[in-house]
């Protein structure tokens, strides 16, 4: 029987600037930030939580992505960072995984859609419509062709209405409805049967200077939301004692047990 475990996973790193992640800081500063993605395993189906890069960057980034993208979020990774080859080394094979869920489906997530055949993808309905028809700011972040995708199935979220969605239906993983850097970005509490609970910010927090209040990000959608999901995380976190961890914090990151560690 497949135990229930969380591995963290990291597809390269983005090389950026500080203002980048925290707005208005750094003075011009070069900063580079890991790219997490997350597997949970279970014996109901797995789980990838994002994916991070589509392994494609690693070769052609500029071809991938675009050159204007490309100018601000330089992606470093190698083919064996993709989340399949990864997977692969693990012995978990691309059919095996039951859900690919979203929490947003900005270019440095969207790297497990489409490559699992029997997959389900979860998503918020919001973000998906919202991918397909951004604003001018927000229209670099969205690379069409990683989640426009034939053959797809996908199942929608509906913001508050579907808050803390249980994915397996055990507690094991919920959704928590955190709009503010996306429209329709959730983050993830995940409760193991020994290591406790961990709430998975994603980029509702890049960092622990988002998460403090000490910091804004450096790209959002909306600042008020932004603002407020962090307070409701915070809350959350407090409630049901669960372990935080940050979306791109390069500093926080390395704290945690890597793949092919994990918590069970």
């Amino acid at each position: 029987m497949t135990e229930v475990r969380l591995y963290m996973f990291q597809s390269g790193i983005l090389k950026c600037k500080v203002h980048n992640i925290k707005m208005n800081e750094g003075n011009g500063a070069d900063y580079a930030i890991p790219v997490p993605w997350f597997l949970i395993t279970h014996p109901k189906g797995h789980i990838v939580i994002d994916g991070g890069n589509a392994v494609e960057c690693a070769t052609d980034p500029v071809g991938w992505w675009g050159e204007g993208i490309t100018q601000v979020y330089w992606p470093v990774m190698k083919t064996s960072d993709g989340c399949v080859e990864q997977l692969n080394a693990m012995g978990i094979k691309p059919e095996d995984v039951r859900y690919v869920v979203q929490s947003h489906l900005h270019l440095d997530h969207t790297g497990a859609v489409g490559r699992f055949p029997n997959a389900t993808h979860i998503v918020q309905r919001s973000e998906y419509e919202y991918a397909y028809t951004p604003d001018w700011f927000a229209a670099g972040g969205y690379i069409r062709k990683d989640f426009d995708r034939p053959g797809l199935t996908w199942q929608f979220l509906n913001g508050h209405q579907d808050d803390f969605f249980d994915v397996y239906g055990d507690g094991v993983l919920r959704t928590v409805f955190t709009p503010g850097h996306a429209p329709g970005h959730q983050s993830f509490l995940v409760s193991l049967p020994k290591s406790g609970k961990l709430l998975l910010t994603v980029d509702a927090a890049y960092t622990l200077d988002h998460w403090n209040e000490k910091s804004l990000p450096g790209f959002l959608a909306s600042t008020v939301d932004t603002v407020r999901s962090v307070r409701k995380l915070r809350t959350l976190a407090e409630r049901e004692g669960a372990k935080v961890v940050t979306g791109h914090d390069p500093d926080a990151w390395p704290s945690f047990t890597q793949a092919p560690g994990f918590y069970d």
